[in-house]
């Protein structure tokens, strides 16, 4: 018995300290089989090799992109563009949707030209907004011009800088774009005087879109909320849109952050002469001063300061070229000593709050370039500067429960925002 359990046990412990290589050898091979036996064939098959022919010299093509600049014509354009092609020129004039271009050729916008190698025109996006281009196309039939949706999502950027000198200065060190400087100026101006009201140390966050295309840059998009801190009191505005899509900033508790009418026509000036008695310059006597002078480069943007309906838009003597608006409740307002007009002013048309309606000039009795404007009540003039001003109509009580949410929401991501480190700018 026990040579039995010791034959056992001896051959159980040759399996465990077998070699590895001998334990997978001997578990490869089936039984009763030899490598050298199994059987071998060989297949020819044909194959076809398909002819090789030299690939085809695709024309070189160049895309270049350029930002519409005040003064610019389509032809100027396409000139920077690195198109030469006139033919490309007399389409757009001719066609009903490419024509649109010249209609709607606005400073700052975006504009991008693929062209081959002697500058003919293959594509062309001009964008309109940051919704919507115009995409003008060359095909086997020639050009063609259509109107479309831009098909990427804006991305949302979140941004917050420490006022250290002035707002520009603060969001150029921050990576703002100025044209979100200029939406955070508007937003907050019925609460903060950006001229004289900043002070060092304050601060503010914004969330804003950038507007994509075929992963380039077109442009910066809206603000979707922000929340500046002047002088230890804090502002607050998110944009919320009605049942009928109109949109417009609100403070937190649904007030509405705009007035029924702008303090000041012109952005980033200066008063350079208050209402009331002042001695004339040209004239050298004691006269009364109707309205306010705002001094500003010529050329800067005059907007409308509420909406409504032009009187008149032309040569008025002593004004200069002038524009005159009703609105309502017996309020007038008039802008004078304009260079220009900006397009589609005229008498009869309507216009809303913020719209450009002319630019800074010096014309009529003016010494320099400056914006006079005016503000009368059933005929009398009152100071742009200190009459009230009455607050535009607050987040309907329908949407109440919709604006909350939405306020709430961008609350959180503001105050997120702003504990961040903020961009400085020394």
């Amino acid at each position: 018995m026990k040579t039995r359990v010791a034959q056992r046990l001896a051959a159980v412990l040759a399996l465990v300290f077998l070699p590895p290589l001998a334990v997978v050898t001997a578990f490869g091979i089936a039984p009763d089989a030899a490598p050298i036996d199994l059987p071998v064939a060989l297949v020819r098959e044909p194959v076809d090799i398909p002819e090789l022919t030299p690939a085809m010299d695709v024309p070189p093509r160049f895309v270049s992109q350029e930002r519409v600049l005040r003064g610019d014509t389509v032809a100027a354009l396409l000139d920077r563009l690195g198109v030469r092609d006139p033919k490309a020129i007399y389409f757009l004039k001719g066609d009903a949707t490419g024509r649109m271009i010249f209609r709607q050729l606005v400073p700052g916008r975006m504009i991008q030209a693929e062209s081959s190698a002697d500058g003919e025109l293959q594509t062309l996006r001009y964008f309109v907004n940051t919704s919507s281009m115009l995409e003008v196309t060359r095909g086997a039939e020639g050009l063609k011009a259509r109107q479309r949706a831009i098909a990427e999502t804006p991305r949302i950027v979140y941004k917050t800088a420490t006022i250290r000198t002035s707002l520009f200065a603060a969001t150029d060190g921050a990576g703002i774009p100025d044209a979100i400087a200029m939406q955070i100026a508007r937003v907050f101006a019925t609460d903060i005087d950006f001229h004289s009201d900043l002070r060092k140390g304050d601060r503010f966050s914004v969330i804003y879109e950038m507007v994509y295309e075929a992963g380039e840059l077109v442009a910066p998009g809206r603000i979707l909320a922000a929340q500046f801190v002047n002088d230890g009191r804090v502002y607050h505005a998110v944009l919320f849109a009605d049942d009928e899509g109109s949109e417009g900033y609100y403070s937190l508790d649904g007030s509405n952050r705009a007035k029924a009418f702008l303090r000041s026509p012109v952005e980033f000036s200066r008063v350079s002469s208050g209402f009331g008695t002042r001695f004339h310059p040209i004239f050298n006597n004691w006269r009364a001063h109707t309205g306010v002078d705002f001094a500003a480069p010529r050329g800067t943007r005059v907007l409308a300061t509420a909406d409504g309906s032009i009187v008149s838009a032309g040569s008025r003597g002593g004004y200069g070229n002038a524009v005159e608006i009703r609105h309502g409740g017996g309020i007038n307002t008039l802008y004078a000593h304009l260079s220009g007009f900006a397009s589609g002013v005229r008498a009869g048309a309507r216009v809303h709050q913020g719209q450009p309606i002319g630019f800074v000039g010096a014309t009529g009795y003016a010494t320099g370039p400056h914006l006079h404007y005016e503000f009368k009540v059933a005929g009398i003039h009152q100071d742009p500067l200190r009459v009230a001003l009455p607050k535009a109509e607050p987040v309907p009580a329908r949407l109440r429960e919709g604006f909350l949410a939405i306020a709430g929401e961008s609350r959180a991501k503001l105050d997120l925002v702003s504990s961040a480190a903020s961009g400085r700018f020394e």
